[in-house]
């Protein structure tokens, strides 16, 4: 099938979702809305009694629901669950790649396990995801691949979010170098690079520009249903600034970030 064709057909085909982190924050949010839609749901997250607890709520408006505990710094484990989830659904038309970690120290402070838990759940937890879920869609030869980065991978961020920056950043150049890899073809990748949504991560953030968390996770779902290659989210003001970041000299950029 064409790539265009391919295209026309994704809205009716995207009826299986695994959600990682699903427990909490963004991961529910998606979790609540594509329920809503009567889509089959297989979420993942670490906290697997909060994750009951939600997937209870959800089973009367879900085609299906099915949940499993999962650590993504436990590499091993991962390729596993998502292939008994798949078996459970019957197979996977999107995975969402969204569990993550904010912790971190301004580097060299003697705080360096924080960091490095960081990047193992944010980066090498990720690829985990990457490897399973392709394995799946290479196996089907069809699936979506969304990985949920962050506006902090366009410009490093200093003190205790740089390494959570790094992370993301390595992330969306998974995500870039995917999507060259499998152009036209039926497996899509996504990159969505929220801003500042109202979640536990971003609990204590400051800012004017802190989207609520139902205006995040609505623009977040907009953009993985038409498979926005990549996606600054919520659009305004986070379009803009993502091309400010990107273009203006090291000498502005510093001083918004």
């Amino acid at each position: 099938m064409s790539r265009v064709g391919w295209c026309a057909v994704t809205a009716t085909t995207r009826q299986k979702i695994l959600i990682t982190g699903a427990s909490s924050g963004l991961g529910e949010g998606m979790a609540r809305r594509f329920a809503a839609e009567g889509r089959a749901l297989a979420l993942c997250a670490r906290r697997l009694d909060r994750l009951e607890a939600l997937a209870t709520e959800l089973r009367p408006a879900a085609a299906q629901v099915a949940t499993a505990h999962l650590d993504v710094t436990d590499t091993d484990s991962v390729p596993g669950v998502f292939g008994a989830l798949a078996d459970e659904l019957g197979g996977l038309d999107r995975v969402i790649v969204n569990a993550g970690l904010g912790k971190g120290a301004p580097v060299g402070t003697g705080n360096a396990a924080a960091n490095i838990e960081t990047v193992q759940t944010n980066l090498v937890g990720a690829l985990a995801q990457i490897e399973a879920a392709l394995e799946i869609f290479r196996a089907q030869d069809r699936g979506h691949l969304v990985l949920i980065s962050s506006m902090s991978a366009i410009r490093g961020l200093p003190r205790a979010q740089a390494a959570y920056s790094a992370s993301k950043a390595g992330l969306s150049a998974l995500g870039q170098g995917l999507q060259a890899e499998f152009a036209d073809s039926p497996i899509t990748v996504s990159v969505l690079l929220p801003g500042y949504i109202e979640t536990d991560i971003n609990r204590g953030v400051r800012t004017a520009m802190m989207s609520d968390t139902e205006t995040g996770v609505n623009a977040m779902v907009s953009a993985i249903e038409k498979e926005s290659s990549w996606a600054p989210v919520p659009r305004w003001p986070w379009v803009p600034i993502a091309a400010a970041l990107r273009n203006l000299p090291d000498a502005i950029t510093r001083r918004m970030v």
